[in-house]
């Protein structure tokens, strides 16, 4: 079992303390909040130990979760990277991108393991999804939600958007060669409502739109390509999967059948795979041990998470 500690204690930073606890793959060590009475309020509510410095606990563990706000994880990393510690650092990586490749390159010069906590890669719908989704010409995201002014320190690309331009990006085997972007500001200093356009080298095009001013809340993905639709929903963990194949010559009474103009006969079929029941967090944090252990690069690498931020951050100067 690896020694992991954990670097913030808010909402997200109790949900991993409460996983890795239960987990046969770490043995949670404790926790550092820059928020003092926080800490103790967290260590007296839950029983995990609360260290009064970041560098008494990373000393003390193998692997560092750090789960602070965005603008301090590049020297929460850089320390936890000094001392020798594997790295799982939540989303986005870092504030800026020259930031993600410097730590990058300062785990790969200590032969370190870091993953990204682009959390949706593990979502079961994707997951079961994710073999039926080939060369996909068209994407279209939506990704909305209801306000919290918990993440509104950053633009809603870099909150929620990104989520969608990491998974893109890891179905989408080329290189994004323009982009296009819109967002607004309407309760917070930097935009709530965003719409983007990427457009890639092999001619897919994805629209994302990302909103945390709903009135409800979605989480969708719709995949296009030769001859099948793939939707997937995030939030009810649910995906669909239609494909088309050449008519039989025989149709049954309720087989669909579609006809173009040039008299092309294509069967409509439904072929909707088994959703797994899963926590996503839960396996996200037990694959990144797995490659500790297995000396293997994690699902979602440091790569991954800087490539999405290097995105997101093209799509904010667009605005």
């Amino acid at each position: 079992m690896l020694k992991a500690g954990v670097l913030g204690a808010g909402h997200l930073g109790k949900i991993h303390l409460r996983l890795l606890n239960q987990s046969e793959k770490y043995n949670l060590v404790g926790f550092y909040d820059a928020d003092e009475e926080n800490g103790k309020k967290v260590e007296a509510e839950f029983g995990y130990k609360f260290f009064n410095s970041i560098d008494a606990l990373i000393e003390a563990v193998d692997v560092v979760d750090i789960v602070t706000p965005t603008l301090s994880h590049y020297d929460c990393a850089k320390k936890a990277i000094a001392k020798g510690k594997h790295i799982f650092i939540e989303k986005p990586i870092t504030n800026t991108v020259e930031e993600a490749e410097h730590i990058r390159e300062l785990l790969a010069e200590n032969n370190l393991r870091g993953q990204v906590g682009h959390v949706e890669r593990f979502n079961p719908a994707f997951i079961a999804a994710k073999n039926d989704i080939n060369a996909p010409m068209f994407i279209e995201t939506h990704r909305l939600a209801e306000f919290n002014p918990r993440g509104t320190d950053v633009p809603v690309v870099l909150d929620l958007m990104i989520h969608d331009i990491d998974i893109i990006l890891s179905l989408v085997k080329s290189k994004v060669k323009h982009i296009s972007a819109s967002g607004v500001s309407v309760i917070s200093d930097t935009p709530d409502i965003a719409n983007a356009r990427l457009e890639f080298e092999n001619g897919c095009v994805a629209n994302l739109t990302a909103s945390r001013i709903s009135l409800k809340n979605m989480r969708k993905a719709r995949f296009f390509q030769k001859d099948a639709y793939i939707s997937v929903d995030f939030l009810t963990k649910k995906c669909e999967v239609v494909k088309m194949k050449d008519a039989p010559e025989n149709p049954g009474d309720f087989d669909m059948i579609l006809q173009n103009a040039e008299g092309v006969k294509k069967q409509i079929y439904f072929d909707n795979p088994e959703v797994p029941d899963n926590n996503s967090i839960l396996d996200e944090l037990e694959t990144f041990a797995d490659a500790i252990n297995n000396n293997k690069t994690p699902i979602v690498s440091l790569h991954d998470g800087t490539e999405a931020l290097r995105v997101a951050t093209q799509i904010i100067n667009c605005f």
